[in-house]
């Protein structure tokens, strides 16, 4: 039962900081909108937005095997 619990809040976890992500994104697009950013601008926000995310991924799936060889 305790195993239940755990995964469960894994995946809350996960879906809730993928929401987050997403409203960051949004919240990110309104700006540039709202600002007239020049195109050169917005690409490296969404580079800089997008580098950010990948790293989080990253890090999520090298812990995830640490995990699973049973050294974390």
């Amino acid at each position: 039962m305790g195993y239940d619990i755990e995964l469960y809040e894994s995946l809350a976890l996960w879906i809730g900081l993928a929401v987050l992500f997403f409203f960051i994104g949004m919240a990110i697009q309104d700006v540039l909108k709202r600002g007239k950013v020049p195109l050169f601008g917005r690409i490296f926000v969404w580079i800089v937005l997008f580098t950010g995310c990948a790293g989080f991924i990253a890090k999520g799936i090298i812990q995830f095997f640490y995990e699973t060889q049973g050294l974390g």
